[in-house]
Parts: structure tokens; C-alpha cells; sequence
């Protein structure tokens, strides 16, 4: 484990999609998005990083991946901060080399898996409790980016009132102007606007990422009786 706290430099957790300035010089580290969900008594966690995967970047020694969870008594626990940490770690040799921790809040690891992590069932521990996939994905995320960028475009003409706690009023904009908003942020009607194809509703179906996908049991990251967990992500670089 002293290895693994060696290698952090710098922090960053985020999610963005083809905007990120300050990570530029190492996709790798910039992460796209994180997804948990649970399927039974199994819990996945999967992050994707490198926008528009251009297919030549890798996994590698340079960056430690990690997906930090708190568990909680009850779901009205999931803003404050309360609840137990736990964490599961990765770091890479190479997109065929992987190892990853899973570890408790007194900082033990709990479960540990090692190998080529790129089949598409996964990597297994030897408990079997945790496995892990990485590698290169269609990107999940559906975002109408030409909608969007309509939609800006006619809001900087519309005067937006305010209720008391800065919340945009409804009846700032008629019911005509609802419609096309609506219809911008659903159509597929626009040229072609970089990354953009023309004619699509989603910008990124036709983009990759780099993704890490975990299946723990959630016994390794509950604590005692507690069933709801908050989950974020973060990389971090070498120097």
C-alpha cells in the first residue's frame, strides 16, 4: 500500500466530456464520467476517462485510478457526513496488467485481484468478490450537444425573473418559446459541429472512452447493517 500513496502527486476528480484544458497532456487522467448501480447483492462501479479515445492512448503506471464509497444508514444520510469510507484502488503496468485493491476505512486491504484485466467476462479475485474489466468502450453518455448549444443560443435572448432563492420562474419563458426549446434539445436536425456528426442526437455515440469496470460484493464495502452507499471518482498522476 505504500507504493500505491507514493505515486499520488496531484488530485483530480471530475466529470466532463471534450473540455478539459488542464488535463490535456494526459487524457488518461481525465476522467468522463462514473456509473454505480446495483445488480442483486452485487454492486458496479465503472469510471471512463480519455475523451474521444483517439484508440492509441493506454493504461499505465503513470496514473492510479480510484472509486471512493461511504456507506450509509439511510438514504437522508447521503448528504451530510456521516457513514464508513471504504475504496477501491487500481493501478497499471499496462492495459494487460492491472491491480487493484479494495480497502477498508482503517486503510486494510479487504479483497485484491492482479492480471490482464481486458477479457470481456473480467478479471476474478481469488475469492471471488471482486471483478474487474479495462479497456477501450463506446462511450454511455447520450448528450444532444448541438441541442444544447441551440437552446444557449436562444436563452442569451430570453430575460430570465428569479424567485427568492434564485430559481429561474417558469413564467419567464411562454409557452411557445417551451415548445422549441424542447424540440431543440430532441432534434437530430443540425450540421455537422465538431466532434458532432450531422444529423445525430448524440453527440458521442460514435466516440470511445477508456473504461474501468468493477463488480465488488457489497459486503466488502457496507458496513454492518448499512445499505446505501455514495460513490465519486478520482485520478491521480505521477509526477
Amino acid at each position: 500500500m505504500l507504493g500505491l500513496g507514493a505515486l499520488i502527486s496531484t488530485r483530480v476528480h471530475a466529470a466532463d466530456h471534450l473540455d478539459s484544458d488542464s488535463l490535456a497532456g494526459n487524457p488518461m487522467a481525465d476522467i468522463n464520467d462514473v456509473y454505480a448501480w446495483m445488480s442483486g447483492t452485487k454492486l458496479n462501479l465503472a469510471m471512463t476517462v480519455s475523451p474521444a479515445d483517439v484508440g492509441t492512448l493506454t493504461f499505465g503506471p503513470s496514473v492510479q485510478y480510484a472509486f471512493h464509497l461511504t456507506s450509509k444508514a439511510a438514504l437522508t444520510d447521503l448528504g451530510t457526513a456521516s457513514g464508513t469510507g471504504s475504496a477501491v484502488v487500481c493501478t497499471f503496468a499496462s492495459n494487460t496488467s492491472v491491480q487493484c485493491w479494495v480497502v477498508n476505512a482503517d486503510g486494510v486491504a479487504v479483497d485484491y485481484v492482479t492480471g490482464d484485466p481486458s477479457a470481456t467476462a473480467g478479471l476474478k479475485s481469488a475469492d471471488g468478490k471482486m471483478t474487474v474489466f479495462a479497456g477501450r468502450r463506446s462511450d454511455p453518455f447520450f448528450f444532444n450537444l448541438s441541442g444544447f448549444r441551440a437552446v444557449v443560443t436562444a436563452l442569451d435572448s430570453i430575460v430570465l425573473q428569479s424567485d427568492a432563492a434564485g430559481c429561474p420562474l417558469e413564467s419567464s419563458v411562454s409557452a411557445t418559446t417551451a415548445t422549441t426549446l424542447r424540440l431543440d434539445l430532441k432534434g437530430a436536425n443540425y450540421p455537422a459541429a465538431a466532434p458532432c456528426p450531422a444529423n445525430t442526437a448524440d453527440c458521442f455515440a460514435g466516440l470511445n472512452v477508456m473504461a474501468i469496470v468493477v463488480q465488488l460484493d457489497a459486503s466488502l464495502v457496507n458496513s454492518g447493517t448499512n445499505t446505501f452507499l455514495a460513490v465519486w471518482g478520482s485520478t491521480h498522476q505521477g509526477a
